[in-house]
């Protein structure tokens, strides 16, 4: 019984928020100016070339309303 409750918990609660995963491995790995990495420790990196992967929960609404109202020509 209470795996259930948990489970109808996590659907209802997902159902709130959005969750965005950004990726940029395969941006810097199609841009040829990445290909040479610094050789020495500590030398700087292209901000193009910085690998990063992270994401972000968000469960702000500001989604635009959906009309469903369909016009006498779509009927």
């Amino acid at each position: 019984m209470r795996i259930p409750v948990i489970a109808g918990a996590a659907l209802l609660l997902a159902g709130c928020g959005t969750y965005e995963y950004r990726d940029t491995n395969a941006a810097v790995d199609a841009n040829p100016l990445c290909a040479s990495q610094p050789s020495q420790p500590g030398e700087p990196v292209s901000r193009d070339c910085e690998r990063d992967a992270g994401g972000r929960w968000s469960s702000n609404r500001d989604g635009q309303p959906v009309d469903f109202k369909r016009t006498r020509d779509e009927r």
